[in-house]
């Protein structure tokens, strides 16, 4: 198994293509990412004690046990899958550095493999874009709270269906999503059941360290929590900003989430929107900024860091098998 070397390593999506074209390319690279020391380890027992087999593109382990041969995709997310590793690596690369997402038919016709394929696949990448729970560490300094809705658009429904599902602010039959941004890090946003106080305090107190700033809309649920942090309250009907006071990093976490929903993908059942988040998560967190320079070559090659140690079924992903649990910490 040759090195990967770093000054060929693919920095567009034009050299990615071409790069991973070669077999032996896409298995030198996933090597280094699973396995950084260069020591591969045997996913069945653990032991280090493995040799490569040029022939088959496989690794053998010395210990007497099932399954002594193992591929790349053994202990990952493509564990399984018939899909060539060119092919999801191309795919991996588009979905973890387009800005709005890319829906599973554009892979399904760009790949020529099919729609149902692409999708699934595409869901197996989400997954290893989820943050691992051992890096999980409290928001600190100045941080932004906001809630929104998903759900299908009023104008959009039948006049029989919108008379039923939408009432009041319109909020029924949507999913309610929850967001908190450390002004200059990390945004983390989950799906919440409910907008009442128990569940939204819930959530800041368990992300947020106490003595920070947290600056939050006009919502009732959230008076109660200067007991423990600075809570600053901006008002949108009278104002957007106060000084420090506003929620407009959320808003536009929010807008780039809800461009991918709306314009990309379209139709997204509530049982998988927590992946798309995760997706928009993953992909704003790694922006490129002036102080932290973030390149598609360093996205991609932190998801492909990530991809150990997950699994999903397509039956996990349907229903049709309960799914394992997500990390204790899932951002």
């Amino acid at each position: 198994m040759k090195d990967v070397d770093k000054m060929t390593e693919p920095k567009t999506l034009q050299e990615a293509i071409l790069y991973f074209g070669n077999q032996n390319n896409c298995l030198a690279y996933l090597a280094n990412k699973r396995w950084p020391d260069g020591v591969v380890i045997c996913p069945t027992c653990g032991g280090n004690q493995v040799h490569f087999l040029h022939s088959r593109g496989l690794w053998q382990c010395v210990n007497k046990h099932t399954r002594r041969q193992f591929s790349i995709k053994v202990g990952t997310v493509m564990e399984d899958s018939p899909i060539g590793l060119d092919k999801w690596l191309c795919a991996m690369w588009m979905l973890t550095n387009d800005k709005n997402g890319i829906s599973s038919y554009e892979i399904h016709r760009g790949l020529g493999i099919t729609q149902k394929s692409a999708w699934f696949l595409m869901h197996r990448i989400r997954l290893a874009m989820q943050e691992n729970g051992t890096i999980f560490r409290k928001l600190t300094g100045h941080v932004e709270v906001d809630e929104t809705f998903i759900g299908g658009k009023a104008r959009n429904m039948h006049k029989a269906k919108r008379k039923a599902k939408i009432q009041g602010r319109g909020a029924t039959g949507k999913v309610v999503v929850m967001g908190l941004m450390e002004r200059g890090g990390h945004v983390r946003a989950q799906v919440i059941p409910e907008r009442d106080k128990p569940t939204v305090q819930g959530v800041v107190r368990e992300h947020v360290s106490e003595g920070s700033s947290v600056y939050t809309d006009e919502l009732v649920a959230y008076l109660g929590l200067d007991d423990k942090y600075s809570h600053e309250i901006i008002n949108h009907a009278e104002e957007y900003v106060r000084g420090l006071v506003h929620t407009n990093g959320m808003e536009n976490f929010w807008s780039l989430l809800k461009r991918g929903l709306h314009g990309t993908y379209v139709s997204v059942e509530p049982f998988h929107l927590f992946r798309y988040i995760d997706e928009q998560s993953f992909r704003f967190n790694h922006r490129a900024t002036p102080k932290h320079p973030m390149t598609d070559a360093d996205r991609f090659r932190l998801v492909t860091s990530q991809i150990a140690g997950k699994r999903l079924t397509y039956k996990e992903l349907t229903g049709k098998e309960m799914e394992k649990p997500r990390p204790e910490i899932p951002f």
